[in-house]
């Protein structure tokens, strides 16, 4: 076979055969052979045409880089001589060492082709040659265009993204004993949290989050309506006391401005995901409370109508830079009752100023808290829902290292939580709802100490432990002795919590945690201590 025919199928090749490397995002945008012309044809054709047309050469000898001796040189001399379809670059050089795209090379055979008026002796000889070779490209052709019909057919949509988590949990905490309970929580349960994401983009770069949950643990000990230290990451209560409870718990629309600038504006928005990044390298989804940076204050997951804004510093990739978000949220806002703008809204208002590298992060945090805010986790008064009257301001600091290579060394996050409540509570009419005195002047604070290693004993595994300080009242001891219904406060001391995991990754979507944890001094409990553990199995899709 003489070089001519050889480049001529190669081009041949390289032209009926493009379109398979097309992504599925292009493939998708396809329907038919047409529409694969004109895809080629607009995309390419014409740039390289008016590229081919200033540099058209007459004659393989204005090629100062191709030679006589080139393997390659009576082919190109052919397609110069005979068709006129080979151009230079505006050096004179020819570069045949360069690799020619996929555009190129349909670019070159339709201009070479556009040349030949009538199919001569050769090149029907050339045709019958490869006879097979051509109805083989021709039929993986059509099952091209039969793929993207049924991809059309089938797909989801083109502008959104479906993402599944589905979290079954077994757990207990033996000997709990919560006073005022009529039956202690401290049997084994088996219970499930699944979430159901919709991320959608109509310009690549913004986001319209829309997400689903269900969930059936009860309220305590694990539960998200718990005021219980105990609170797992992955654990909701059903709004409606059933199983079968289906609600939307995030919907909300982010969008850039300029390259810095993002805003976000939804009916259901939780602060804690609007920030640049989190001041923690410990992910270990077991306690809710070593989630939130040692400052379940600050970051108390408030969630509802409102507001965002995220600014990011524009520089080299790579190097490190500062953040600063800002949030409104107010979680009644979707009430004409209370509306978004009022007290009673329950209102949040975040911000935090943050510097990330590319393996530590250091942010400082606030929070303003109007009544009907709270803690996220708290211990006894630390964690109740703020009453008519009372507001909190929160501050926090955190950062984080990590090390560049997996290995023994662990991850380090350390991060503290101040909180300071003030207003006059004399309005409340619940023994468990209010001091002896009448202002609520309860501060409280928290910490963490946490520790993470990846590739823990085996690749992709991870092992984690953390200890710190949950929200606890600074000065309960002033709040006199009905701090709630059946605990003086004033006999209160500082809680702490104890944290270990290893998570196994069994597949890249299937993962198995156990964990066990502990609490003592912890208010609900009689201020006793209280254990407890749970074997975590995550489905992601």
């Amino acid at each position: 076979m003489n070089l001519s025919k050889k480049l001529l199928l190669a081009l041949a090749g390289a032209s009926i055969s493009a379109p398979l490397a097309a992504s599925a995002q292009e493939v998708a945008s396809l329907n038919g052979s047409a529409a694969i012309n004109d895809y080629m044809q607009q995309q390419d054709v014409d740039r390289f045409r008016a590229w081919e047309s200033k540099n058209q050469v007459t004659s393989v000898n204005q090629f100062s880089d191709v030679l006589p001796t080139d393997w390659a040189y009576q082919a190109l001399s052919n397609l110069v001589e005979k068709y006129g379809c080979v151009a230079g670059y505006p050096n004179g050089k020819f570069k045949g060492g360069n690799a020619m795209t996929r555009y190129e090379a349909a670019a070159l055979l339709n201009a070479c082709l556009d040349r030949i008026s009538e199919v001569t002796d050769e090149l029907q000889k050339l045709l019958n040659e490869f006879d097979s070779e051509l109805t083989v490209l021709t039929s993986r052709v059509d099952g091209l265009e039969s793929k993207v019909g049924q991809l059309q057919a089938q797909q989801f949509s083109t502008t959104t993204k479906l993402k599944g988590e589905v979290n079954m949990i077994l757990g207990g905490v033996p000997d709990y004993d919560q006073k005022g309970v009529s039956k202690d929580p401290n049997r084994t349960a088996f219970n499930y949290d699944v979430r159901l994401n919709f991320d959608t983009s109509f310009t690549g770069k913004d986001l319209l989050k829309t997400r689903l949950r269900s969930g059936n643990f009860s309220s305590a000990p694990f539960g998200s309506s718990s005021n219980n230290l105990f609170k797992l990451d992955k654990a909701e209560t059903a709004r409606d006391g059933r199983d079968s409870n289906v609600w939307i718990d995030r919907l909300y629309y982010t969008f850039p401005v300029g390259k810095s600038l993002k805003l976000t504006a939804g009916t259901m928005l939780r602060n804690t995901e609007v920030v640049a990044f989190l001041p923690t390298a410990y992910k270990a989804q077991i306690l809710d409370f070593f989630g939130l940076a040692g400052a379940p204050g600050v970051y108390n997951k408030g969630t509802g109508a409102g507001f965002a804004a995220q600014w990011k510093q524009s520089v080299k990739k790579g190097n490190p830079y500062f953040t600063f978000d800002t949030s409104y949220i107010a979680e009644r806002g979707n009430s004409s009752t209370t509306g978004m703008f009022n007290n009673d809204g329950a209102q949040n208002i975040n911000a935090q100023l943050g510097f990330k590298g590319q393996n530590y992060g250091v942010a400082l945090g606030y929070r303003y808290g109007s009544e009907g805010t709270r803690t996220r986790v708290g211990n006894g008064y630390a964690g109740n829902a703020l009453l008519p009257g009372q507001t909190s301001n929160s501050m926090s600091v955190g950062a984080f290292w990590q090390p560049l290579d997996k290995g023994f060394i662990p991850s380090i996050s350390l991060g503290y939580g101040f909180t300071d409540l003030s207003g006059d509570v004399s309005a409340a009419n619940s023994p468990t709802q209010r001091f002896s005195s009448s202002k609520a002047a309860v501060s409280s604070q928290s910490w963490t100490v946490a520790f993470r290693w990846d590739d823990a004993f085996v690749k992709g595994n991870s092992a984690g432990f953390a200890f710190g300080q949950g929200a606890n009242p600074n000065n309960a001891a002033t709040a006199g002795p009905a701090c709630n219904a059946t605990t003086a406060c004033a006999n209160q001391n500082d809680a702490m919590m104890y944290e270990i995991f290893y998570k196994f990754q069994v597949t890249d979507n299937i993962s198995i945690t156990p964990a066990l944890f502990w609490v003592d001094q912890m208010v609900l409990n009689g201020v006793g201590d209280a254990w407890g553990g749970v074997i975590q199995a995550q489905f992601r899709f």
